[in-house]
């Protein structure tokens, strides 16, 4: 029965405004996102533009994006290059503070002199140093 009173052409209909209903809220989201990132904008600048999206969402939105489209590219541009340098002092940070190879045989020669590990233990564990 909902088959024969839904069509083909329904169906591309209802997707065609599910798809556009979506990108007009991730529109909305970017733009807000925007908003309250912007360290251009003053306070009352960011209540006067969040006012206007609420009150005028289309409106609102599409001026925006013309008023403010290139400092939303610049903000993501920004954003991106803050995340990446982050990331590089991460790995970095990371590959100063493992051990190397050399400092873990050295210790593990200080045990075997010590007495700490017998002949046995000290080759074992420098085969899985070397392995590794």
């Amino acid at each position: 029965m909902l088959a024969s009173q839904f069509g083909t052409g329904q169906v591309f209909w209802s997707m065609l405004y599910f798809f556009l209903f979506f990108i007009w809220i991730w529109l909305l989201i970017a733009v807000f996102g925007d908003i309250f990132r912007s360290r251009d904008l003053t306070g009352w600048g960011k209540a006067l533009w969040s006012i206007f999206v609420i009150f005028m969402p289309y409106l609102g939105v599409f001026v925006y994006l013309i008023a403010r489209g290139n400092k939303m590219g610049e903000h993501a541009a920004q954003a991106a290059q803050a995340q990446d340098a982050a990331f590089r002092s991460y790995v970095q940070e990371a590959a100063n503070s493992a051990p190397s190879d050399v400092d873990q045989l050295a210790k593990l020669a200080t045990l075997h002199d010590q007495g700490v590990l017998d002949d046995a233990e000290y080759a074992r564990m420098k085969a899985k140093v070397t392995a590794a």
